[in-house]
């Protein structure tokens, strides 16, 4: 920090700072200030006495040595760039399984300025430093003076805090001066009075900090700034997976390209599999007549509207040694899948913005994290700045001279002091009170009894109290003429003196050590080698010494009565012995509150035996004080050890050598519900207020380090046919569990003896590693040899072994290496649960952060999406220490383009959440015009910028945002809907969803699990059509979600129907015949939306998606459904009471068979529905394990909805992995058919169109729901008269009504057909404008007799003659509105012939020249037993008397002459088309029988009062039929023989 940082931030001007900016409080710079003051005048008065030159020097502080101290060590070289493509010559990388040495840490110059005196890491805005400093805590100087009779639960002494740390301070104007002040110190070494210094090092002093900086130099090494295919700077276009460029046949794809080269764009058609260069070569042929001299490779293709490339033959050749097809990009998958056009801009390379590369400069920039704090919201580390810890050193030193330099018997104020001001460095050093500096001040001399120390009950202490009684029984009076006596005093005052110098000077390198301070109290050379001892070969069992808790609250000792400590080791949340426990202790004070126990604890396991991944959990318990007027004994039968605190850390470092030394480890409070699988492998040394304890390890003569293990490649491997029969079905019923989570003791047991017989098949690898018996240094080498001879998993299965129960280290290097061949779209889907499975490394340093920092150097997207993840968990308090540091590396490696434009996305954000808080404050009519004020800021921004990139997406750069167009949303929490403009002038605006007061790491992992979904289906050919839009969180409470353009709720579809539409067939249907007119654009719409509604079916009924209305269920003009706003999911539903608001398994209501079916009944395309959905629920299933690793890894994210293993367990049995094909298919069919038939559904949806009543905005103008467009009287011309001329059948057995529309000007009439509830419609929305006595009267619903009559037409026909006869000479306002003119213009369905050509019939079917149906039948035999499940039955007949028969389908084996075989369905009611999924089996079928069996299929309709019919039937022969093999087709019915 720069000296007028300083000064601006300590708020004074010239030479002395504000005490704040030193660590310091008021009251204990007055302190120091009063004691200095006190010691200055005690020197004068001894000036003119003789003093030795020794105590002379003591007080001399002129010595001056180097600025910056580092340890000794071999210079650092300066890098120099490698060439293009290669490293070059002695750079040597480390592999993924080694950690790097630690670099030798001499004096590193300061970074090279660039553009003046700037630094090169901050970007173009610098967040204000100020806003990161925690300002430090004031304790309370008035419980100082506690007398020792006190209660403890009176003490108001608040726990000292640490104060914020401070980087470059000033140097200081004069050294001479002795006075204790908050002026700033000389940088480099401080020299103190008594003869120690503070010497200035820098962050890398930490040892495994150091390493990974110097991974980080190695890596980015690797990647130079010069080579093109990793530092293009470019985004590239995604590349579309192989699934689906073959789940999708297209074999031409109309393309336009835009270019500077030609006026108009260039449309042409070309295949598929054309790639980027030849596209690029056909335009150069089309603009140049030569073309020697032009290279395709300074041509780039850019996405039109997106700023993002489709790579070309020189990229990705060096990239990934393929060429990008035109199909297999991600755009052009879309623009397929979305009718939308391919658009294209032909650029040269040189003339695009690269301003996102890294440069020369950034590689020669050295790896430190502290420069990438920047866009952090808290600094990496808070400790006691090396200026305010001199001042209380000299402080201490005044007060230590002024006690020795005493003739006689020190005074009791002289000791008072004296202890003040240890007490003032304790307290600053976290406070801290040693065992050693309790013992230096118990042999100081009496006080006066206010500060006479509690009396302590161990025996160590009483010793110590009875010699200091002793020593001052021994002093001399000072009445005494002999100088022997008072030379031998002042002797014993110097020990004591060094003694309580030596202890706090120990403190001070604990607090350096601990805390990872800046400063150090001596320079601290690399210790010699130690000799070394294998960890495997050691039998000493473990044990260590725990002292005491430190910084306990003050409202502990008014709540607990004694505290006790449970220590437990563990290896991937699995306990290796019983927890050990101290014993019971109280609270004691000396100069601070603290429970000592001083006990060692012992396990009863060798060091041998110990994991080398062992983590340490040490829980503190409390036992409550009884309540008032409560017997002691009821009292203890009712209160219970209540957790207070705990601390884990693995006790193996990142070199692997065994915990030595005094450790001061930070308590993480307990929470409830806590698990032991999500807690930081770190202490709490962030939080201001945490408890400090104080454990001393032992320090042998040599290192204990666990190495690694011989290798082995013995492993036996055995085909899983050879085990018997009963041990298949085990361990069958066990793999079936697919996951780790529910094995039993038994079950692993079993997995573990068998393991050599399951090795052919990459998933049961998880369950075998999870029942390891043990993972000690003798048992490694067969668990390795296992890992290594296994059949390698994909990249998909190995995130299952990056969960917290496989901690071992080259188990995790093993699954990474797995995964390095995962695309750059797939790595941006999964790192959610890689960023999370960072938490369950045991060290900094891993094989995964390796990954992850390699391939965000490779990819901007990359670099992107893994930045805001991990700006997103900096929220986690347990693991926000190891977030920074990636977060730090992560900016180091990206290069300063990066940095800045990460850096205006932070600053983007931070505006629109202050915008979205104005909006939310502001009342409901203001909201506006508030978020018209509020984004005038945006403005300056972008003035200001220029451009920015979204959060969302690197390809999507705007230039401004469009005020006009901006608007909220009525929600709880209001969010606003944002309109950018696009940078790429050819583009469309940009539209996203900015939300501020909602979690959306929830929606975030329920649309990167659909879209996982959405993969498998393509993988397996199956194109469901999903719409799967981008969501990000950018914070805790704030996030950005795309909106997907052309697309409403199903509410605002519903409601155009009334507010009961949601009760109603026809809404969904009529929407899309309005916005798709043609008739072949209606049959493509009604496709994709039975292929996106299977999707949804099945992906909300897995995730068990919850909250469910028809406001968070959009549809797209083209069909798609889709879903969003996942608040609940893993089936935690609203409740009403005791009431699910959820009660149908998954959302499919009436109106949606209605589009599926094209009418009120079933139809063959209900079955396609069917099947779609069963086909998509077996797909998921096969990947059961899959899924329940992903959300498996996210249980320790903080979602509330999943944190426990029980919410795993919904989807395990949602995906009922034990069962069958078949057996799941009958699920999913009564799933559908439980869901349409669900009331709950359409009720819900009501009520929600209730409550969103009050939300209606009185300025939007109501519009017709089968009108796609508004029409107006300036559009069409004036109509002259209106007459209901005709009638006729139309939708189903409803009529429509033939007008005839005269306008003014036009020589012909026109007729349009309406039918009455569109009239009806016409007249409810009409008086949403009009008052009912501007309105003529619309006639009644109801009419006599059979209302769908001819009779009743023809009386209706008259009746609305009159209506548009009125309506039309009623007043101007009325008989010209808006509605009039959209409802009597012509609709495309009003060109064709015949009244009932607006009617959307069934398609027509034939089957093969029989007309009684077809059934379709899934025959299977195995095991002796004929599996037939009856499927669907299409194109039965109706009854003789019209209506549709209730079939059913009965089954006989023939030859039967009993008829015994009979099996039957259910009766399927009402239908021509009914669809069973029902499996009927005949057992004890032998296999020869099956040549001269055959299946006889009778389809009959069920009567009431009268014999069964007979529809039809079939027979089918089994002689060919194959054990193990599946028929599955349709079976036409024949006509009953006479």
């Amino acid at each position: 920090m720069s000296e007028w940082q300083t000064q601006k931030e300590g708020g004074v001007s010239g030479s002395r700072a504000c005490p704040d900016s030193l660590g310091l409080s008021r009251k204990e710079l007055v302190l120091a200030e009063a004691l200095q003051m006190e010691y200055d005048a005690l020197s004068r008065l001894k000036q003119n006495q003789k003093a030795p030159a020794g105590e002379r020097a003591l007080s001399d502080s002129s010595l001056t040595l180097p600025a910056v101290y580092i340890p000794d060590g071999p210079e650092l070289n300066e890098r120099s760039p490698p060439d293009a493509e290669t490293l070059p010559s002695g750079i040597q990388t480390f592999p993924d399984n080694t950690s790097p040495a630690v670099p030798p840490r001499n004096l590193i110059p300061p970074l090279p300025p660039r553009r003046g005196s700037e630094n090169p890491w901050l970007p173009g805005r610098a967040p204000d430093t100020g806003l990161h400093k925690v300002p430090p805590g004031e304790p309370d100087c008035d419980a100082v003076d506690d007398p020792p009779g006190k209660s403890v639960a009176q003490n108001h002494t608040l726990p000292p805090q640490v104060p914020p740390r401070t980087y470059l301070p000033t140097a200081k104007s004069d050294k001479n001066r002795r006075r204790a002040s908050a002026e700033p110190v000389a940088s480099g070494l401080r020299t103190s009075g008594f003869g120690y210094q503070l010497f200035q090092v820098l962050e890398e002093r930490d040892e495994e900090v150091a390493a990974f900086c110097h991974m980080l130099d190695v890596l980015r090494l690797a990647y130079p700034h010069c080579k093109r295919s990793t530092n293009a700077g470019l985004v590239w276009s995604p590349r579309a997976g192989p699934e689906e460029t073959r789940c999708g046949p297209y074999p031409a794809i109309k393309v336009t390209v835009i270019s500077a080269h030609f006026e108009e764009p260039l449309i042409f058609t070309c295949d598929g599999s054309s790639t980027a260069d030849l596209i690029i070569y056909q335009m150069l042929c089309y603009t140049h007549e030569d073309l020697n001299h032009l290279d395709v490779n300074d041509y780039l293709l850019r996405v039109c509207g997106y700023d993002e490339y489709l790579q070309n033959m020189c990229v990705c050749v060096r990239a990934c040694g393929s060429c990008q097809t035109l199909a297999g990009s991600e755009y052009v998958q879309q623009c397929l899948k979305l009718d939308r056009d391919v658009r294209l801009v032909l650029t040269r390379r040189d003339g695009i913005d690269t301003e996102l590369a890294r440069t020369k400069d950034d590689d020669e920039l050295a790896s430190a994290l502290n420069h990438g704090i920047l866009l952090q919201e808290r600094p990496i580390k808070q400790t006691l700045t090396r200026e305010a810890l001199t001042v209380l050193l000299d402080t201490f030193h005044n007060e230590a001279e002024s006690f020795t330099l005493a003739e006689a018997e020190p005074a009791p104020p002289r000791v008072e002091r004296l202890v003040q001001s240890v007490k003032a460095l304790c307290s600053s050093l976290a406070g801290v009170e040693t065992p050693e500096v309790t013992v230096a001040l118990g042999r100081l001399p009496p006080r006066p009894c206010r500060l006479q120390p509690k009396v302590l009950k161990d025996a160590s202490a009483l010793c110590v109290q009875e010699n200091r009684s002793k020593f001052a029984c021994s002093r001399p009076s000072r009445r005494s003429s002999s100088q022997y006596p008072v030379r031998s005093a002042c002797r014993l005052t110097e020990n004591l003196v060094e003694r309580l110098t030596a202890a706090i000077l120990d403190l001070v390198d604990l607090y350096c050590a601990t805390f990872n301070a800046d400063f150090h109290t001596a320079p601290h050379n690399r210790p010699g080698a130690m000799p070394i001892q294998e960890a495997g070969r050691t039998a000493t069992v473990l044990s260590f010494n725990v002292y005491a808790a430190h910084r306990l609250p003050v409202t502990w000792a008014a709540s607990y009565e004694s505290y006790f400590l449970s220590c437990a080791l563990s290896h991937g949340g699995v306990e290796l012995c019983a927890p050990q426990h101290t014993s019971k202790q109280m609270v004691n004070k000396y100069l601070f509150h603290l429970v000592v126990w001083d006990q060692r604890v012992t396990f009863p396991v060798q060091i041998s035996q110990l994991p080398r991944e062992t983590q340490l959990t040490v829980t503190l318990y409390a036992s409550s004080l009884l309540p008032p007027g409560s017997s002691e004994e009821k009292g203890r039968q009712r209160r219970g050890a209540e957790a207070l605190g705990w601390v884990t850390l693995p006790l193996f470092d990142f070199r692997h050598v065994l915990m030595r030394g005094r450790k001061l480890l930070g308590l993480w409070p307990s929470a409830a519900g806590s698990s032991i699988n999500a807690r930081s492998g770190s202490p709490n040394l962030s939080q201001l207020d945490s408890v400090i304890l104080q454990v001393d390890f032992p320090s042998p003569p040599f290192q204990v380090v666990f190495g690694m293990p011989p290798a082995t490649d013995f492993c036996p491997r055995y085909d899983f046919s050879q085990l018997d029969a009963e041990s298949q079905v085990v361990l069958r019923n066990i793999l079936h569990k697919k996951a780790f989570f529910w094995l039993t003791a038994e079950d692993k047991r079993a997995v573990w003896e068998k393991k050599a017989f399951l090795q052919a098949e990459s998933s049961p690898l998880p369950l075998v590693l999870a029942s390891a018996p043990c993972w000690q240094w003798a048992c490694l080498p067969e668990l390795y040899a296992l890992l290594k001879q296994w059949a390698c998993p994909g990249h998909l299965d190995a995130l299952g072994l990056l969960h917290d129960s496989f901690p071992d280290q080259e188990l995790r290097r093993t699954a990474v290496k797995w995964m390095d061949a995962i695309s750059e779209p797939e790595l941006v889907d999964f790192l959610p649960q890689l960023v999370q499975a960072v938490k369950y490394e045991c060290y900094l340093d891993s094989s995964l952060v390796r990954f992850l920092l390699r391939r965000a150097i490779q990819d901007l997207s990359v670099t992107q999406q893994l930045f805001w993840l991990l700006k997103d968990n900096l929220q986690d308090s347990q693991f926000r220490a190891r977030y920074q540091h990636l977060l730090a590396a992560l900016l180091c490696c990206a290069g300063r383009g990066v940095r800045e434009q990460l850096d205006r996305q932070c600053w983007m954000v931070s505006i629109l959440t202050k915008v979205a808080q104005s909006v939310r404050d502001a009342a409901s009519a203001a909201r506006q015009a508030a978020l018209r004020d509020a984004l005038e800021e945006m403005k300056s921004f972008f003035s200001i910028n220029g451009s920015c990139r979204l959060p969302l997406n690197p390809a999507l750069r705007v230039r401004g945002i469009c005020i006009p167009a901006c608007s909220f949303f009525n929600s709880n929490t209001v969010p606003l809907k944002l309109t950018f403009c696009n940078f790429d002038p050819l583009g469309d605006a940009i539209s996203v969803i900015f939300k501020s007061g909602d979690d959306l790491r929830q929606d975030m992992l329920t649309l990167q699990v659909i879209r996982i979904m959405n993969r498998i289906w393509l993988q397996e050919g199956l194109d469901m059509r999903m719409v799967i839009f981008k969501c990000l969180s950018t914070g805790r409470g704030r996030g950005m979600v795309e909106m997907i353009p052309q697309a409403e709720t199903l509410r605002k579809i519903q409601v155009e129907h009334g507010v009961t539409g949601s009760f109603k067939d026809r809404p969904l249907a009529d929407w899309l015949q309005k916005h798709n007119p043609a008739e072949e654009q209606y049959d493509k719409a009604v496709e994709n939306f039975i292929y996106s509604c299977a999707g949804c079916c099945v992906a909300t009924y897995v995730l068990g998606i919850c909250d469910r209305h028809n406001d968070n269920i959009m549809l797209k003009t083209s069909g798609h459904m889709f879903h969003i706003d996942f608040g609940r999911f893993l089936g935690h539903a609203q409740m009403f009471g005791n009431i699910k608001r959820d009660r149908a398994p998954f959302v499919f209501t009436s109106d949606m068979a209605y589009v599926i079916n094209g009418g009120d009944k079933p139809s063959s395309r209900f079955h396609d529905f069917v099947d779609l959905c069963c086909e998509a629920y077996n797909i998921i299933r096969k990947h059961a394990h899959l899924f329940v690793n992903l959300l498996g890894l996210m249980l320790s994210c903080g979602i509330p909805e999943l944190s426990d293993v029980d919410d795993l367990k919904y989807v395990y049995d949602a995906l009922r992995p034990h069962e069958s094909e078949a057996d799941a298919t009958m699920y999913f069919t009564r799933l559908i058919e439980t869901s349409l038939g669900s009331v709950a559904t359409k009720l819900n949806f009501f009520i929600h169109n209730l409550a969103q009543m009050k939300f209606a905005c009185g300025e939007d103008v109501p519009s017709l729901s089968f009108a796609p467009r508004v029409h107006t009287a300036q559009s069409d011309r004036v109509i002259q008269s209106l007459y209901v001329c005709a009638h006729g059948s139309g939708h189903g057995k409803a009529h429509t009504y033939a007008v005839k529309v005269e306008r003014d000007g036009q020589q012909e009439a026109q007729l349009v057909q309406r039918t009455f509830e569109e009239f009806q419609e016409l007249h409810s929305k009409l008086r949403l404008l009009f008052p009912s006595s501007k309105l003529p009267s619309f006639p009644g619903r109801l009419a006599m007799g059979r209302s769908r009559g001819e009779g009743a037409a023809e009386r209706r026909k008259d009746e609305l003659n009159g209506y548009v006869r009125q309506l039309l000479h009623a007043v101007q306002d009325v008989a010209q509105c808006d509605l009039v003119y959209t409802f009597f213009h012509p609709l495309p369905r009003d060109e064709l012939p015949g009244p009932s050509s607006s009617s959307k019939t069934e398609m027509p079917w034939s089957p093969s020249g029989k007309d009684l149906g077809e059934v379709k039948l899934s025959i299977c035999y195995r095991n002796e037993k004929l599996f037939i499940m009856v499927m669907h039955i299409r194109g039965l007949q109706p009854l003789q008397d019209g209506t549709d028969p209730d079939p059913y389908v009965k089954l006989y084996l023939l030859p039967d002459p009993q008829k015994t075989s009979k099996r039957k369905t259910k009766a399927a009611r009402r239908t021509c088309n009914p669809t069973y999924n029902e499996m009927l089996v005949y057992e004890r079928i032998p296999h020869g029988d099956l040549q001269r069996r055959q299946v006889h299929v009778r389809v009959l309709a069920d009567g009431t009062f009268w014999d069964n019919t007979l529809l039809g039937e079939a027979l089918v022969p089994l002689g060919a039929l194959v054990p193990g093999q599946r028929w599955l087709h349709w079976h036409p019915l024949a006509p009953v023989p006479q």
